[in-house]
């Protein structure tokens, strides 16, 4: 597969990406700083989707290095808007870097977009549940040959400051071409918990997930620890790290780190709407 070695195009593209906050105005508070986004900082999500009428712009740096020693680098800008009262749509654009041979080769590695509805709140006897769908196009280098969806499906449950969340998800689709980056796991299911601490500005979470990557590959068996932290009122910052239980399947290392800023775009906000 031919790899794109100019990295300097994608990242104008990132940049450009984070200039579209600046001439827009913020929310007043950040009301998801507490909410799981799928593989930030962990790869379970909770069942919250981002405030009706709002944006939220996230720019993860992720790092992984598999067991035969390979090292893959992505950049993934992602944009959501809560285009429902209850619902999301959003994109992400991953850039990822795969070294080989004492060099990186730099490609955009697919085009991901997606749609997450909350089917309902939580209430005193039932767990707030949503469902999610994927559509992964192979675009750039890095991208694959390969269309494929991924559903989930996804509960969050509450105890005071501590949540409960389990993730169930299938991706169905050509196997033979996938792209570096998120390429959706034949099927996976996750379990995590966290902790708002006492401060309600941070929050840990630790996480057990099981996955099958394709077809007749060895079930992955991995754990995962993170955290979020509000620095402002619209900006979360986000690091976790996960590690493999299996000795023959799963990255010997993978870190992500990043940022999500929250923000709404007064002409498109109804005039009266309230939070």
């Amino acid at each position: 597969m031919p790899l794109t070695k100019n990295p300097r195009p994608h990242l104008r593209l990132a940049l450009a990406a984070v200039a579209l906050i600046a001439p827009v105005a913020p929310l007043a508070a950040q009301i998801d700083y507490r909410n799981l986004d799928d593989d930030r900082p962990v790869l379970t999500e909770d069942a919250y989707p981002v405030e009706r009428h709002a944006f939220e712009f996230l720019l993860p740096y992720a790092y992984q290095r598999e067991r035969g020693g390979a090292d893959l680098h992505a950049f993934t800008p992602e944009l959501e808007y809560g285009v429902l009262r209850n619902g999301q749509l959003g994109l992400k654009l991953p850039v990822a870097g795969s070294a080989a041979g004492g060099k990186t080769d730099w490609g955009v590695a697919g085009l991901r977009l997606f749609g997450l509805y909350n089917l309902n709140t939580e209430s005193r006897h039932f767990p707030a549940l949503a469902a999610r769908a994927d559509l992964l196009l192979p675009v750039g280098a890095l991208g694959g040959d390969a269309t494929r969806v991924s559903l989930k499906a996804i509960a969050t449950r509450s105890w005071g400051r501590t949540r409960f969340h389990v993730n169930a998800a299938w991706t169905f689709g050509d196997e033979t071409q996938l792209g570096a980056v998120e390429p959706g796991s034949r099927w996976s299911y996750s379990m995590a918990v966290d902790r708002t601490l006492f401060r309600q500005s941070a929050l840990l979470v630790g996480e057990i997930a099981v996955l099958r990557p394709v077809r007749e590959a060895p079930v992955e068996v991995n754990a995962a620890i993170g955290a979020r932290y509000q620095w402002t009122t619209t900006t979360v910052f986000d690091l976790g790290l996960r590690r493999r239980l299996r000795q023959d399947a799963g990255p010997d290392i993978a870190v992500t780190a990043g940022f999500s800023h929250a923000f709404a775009l007064p002409w498109l906000m109804p005039r009266g709407a309230g939070r």
